[in-house]
């Protein structure tokens, strides 16, 4: 069942045999002797590709459970016997890992040295996925999470910022009234005072993109999109040389020049982050130990600027 899951999870052969570090004739065989034993065909083989036959994917399914069941009392039996295990993955989008993960690292490992930490970096719908096929303990992701696979935790809930060209530009004469005699914002801003003004969003797929589109719902208004990039540096950089507006999570602000102009908004958008967990699957005691280090040191570790949330790992 394993090798069959490599097989499918790599779409090749080749690259399941090296993943397993197995002789890939030797992989081919185990294959054609488990689908003879079931006596149908898992896979249909083609020159560059591997793909599941439908029975193939109902087998994968069941078995994939099957095997995470597996795991999970392996190691929950082991650390029965031998105590808390030595690897610990962890999945989170890059530039969240970027601004969170470093600080409470630290602090779990002065505590934990003995436990490897291993990072999964994906986009958001990446790490739904593998986060539910057990490929990582847990996950940091951005709230809602709403894969019925998965059972989700709040981490810290921060301000969503609007970001704005440090220059005035034609385009932003409606907020003239908000602005000091020095340029800074003098108090928050109704985002329908940007329904006219261009706007920088991250690419479709990121789900951050979607939070800024219902906020703009929300106050009445849809987006005209300039510009769409996948990096919320780029788009802060962009707003920095006066090319749009965009939002952004607190945690992310530039602390260097080119920087854009943040303020708030009059309705206080937030949101919140939150670790993700497969449902039913044994959390080890190396994710619980991470997610009560997070929680207890994470307001000193990340600062006062967020709200923290004081639920404890599951069991």
């Amino acid at each position: 069942m394993k090798y069959a899951l490599e097989v499918h999870r790599q779409q090749s052969f080749t690259r399941a045999a090296a993943a397993l570090r197995v002789a890939q004739p030797s992989l081919s065989q185990q294959i054609a002797k488990l689908e003879q034993e079931l006596g149908l065909t898992l896979f249909y083989r083609q020159r560059r590709s591997v793909a599941a036959t439908p029975e193939g994917r109902h087998f994968l399914e069941k078995a994939e459970h099957i095997v995470s069941l597996q795991e999970d009392l392996v190691r929950e039996m082991q650390e029965r016997s031998q105590g808390m295990g030595g690897q610990l993955s962890i999945g989170t989008p890059a530039i969240t890992g970027e601004h969170v993960l470093p600080p409470l690292l630290r602090a779990f490992q002065r505590r934990y040295p003995e436990v490897q930490v291993r990072f999964v970096e994906e986009s958001p719908t990446a790490l739904v996925e593998l986060t539910a096929k057990g490929m990582t303990d847990l996950s940091i992701l951005p709230l809602p999470v709403e894969d019925p696979r998965l059972t989700t935790e709040p981490l810290l809930t921060e301000p969503i910022l609007l970001a704005l060209p440090p220059e005035q530009t034609s385009w932003m004469g409606i907020l003239e009234n908000c602005l000091n005699e020095d340029g800074n914002i003098r108090k928050p801003v109704p985002l329908t005072d940007c329904s006219r003004m261009p706007f920088i969003l991250l690419k479709s797929g990121y789900g951050f993109r979607r939070t800024v589109l219902e906020l703009c719902a929300k106050a009445g208004f849809q987006p005209h999109i300039a510009f769409e990039t996948s990096s919320i540096e780029m788009a802060q950089s962009l707003v920095a040389h006066g090319l749009g507006v965009t939002l952004i999570p607190h945690m992310v602000r530039r602390p260097s020049e080119p920087r854009p102009l943040y303020c708030d908004l009059a309705d206080r958008p937030t949101r919140t982050l939150a670790f993700i967990f497969r449902k039913k699957r044994y959390l080890s005691l190396s994710a619980r130990a991470f997610v009560d280090v997070c929680r207890e040191a994470g307001p000193n570790a990340l600062g006062g600027t967020f709200e923290w949330h004081k639920e404890s790992a599951p069991k």
